[in-house]
């Protein structure tokens, strides 16, 4: 019987000590996103900028489709709205030389195929429901 309930209190520390950590992670990551002096690999950097258009293409999507915007020239629009976020967050945030990542190039198509598909399905989603 004390067995089992060393055993238990055992684990109830081990989840307690996992959470702390994950809780230290998560906020270290987050103050990281902002810190020009931190050090990034090719993954980490392409993860973040990935994340960064998922939520740009959302947002830019439910807005279009709610106000509601046809045409081509609104796809352009995201295009540039989107690539301009990222590079005005990997040059003029972090501050990183882009060549130790593959290059400009590498660095804007992070994630632009998939924040297009979130964007397109977005607008049409919302524009359809909304008018309708």
């Amino acid at each position: 019987m004390k067995e089992s309930k060393s055993a238990k209190l055992n684990h109830q520390d081990h989840h307690e000590q996992i959470h702390h950590q994950n809780s230290h992670l998560s906020s270290f990551k987050f103050a990281k996103l902002f810190d020009s002096e931190a050090s990034w690999d090719k993954d980490q950097l392409g993860d973040v900028l990935h994340w960064i258009r998922q939520v740009v293409g959302l947002l830019c999507g439910l807005l279009w489709g709610s106000i509601p915007l046809v045409g081509g020239i609104w796809l352009l629009l995201f295009l540039a709205i989107s690539s301009g976020i990222v590079y005005g967050y990997y040059a003029l945030i972090l501050k990183i030389d882009e060549e130790d990542f593959g290059g400009h190039a590498a660095l804007l198509q992070d994630g632009l195929f998939a924040s297009l598909s979130v964007f397109l399905l977005a607008w049409i989603l919302v524009y359809s429901l909304s008018s309708f």
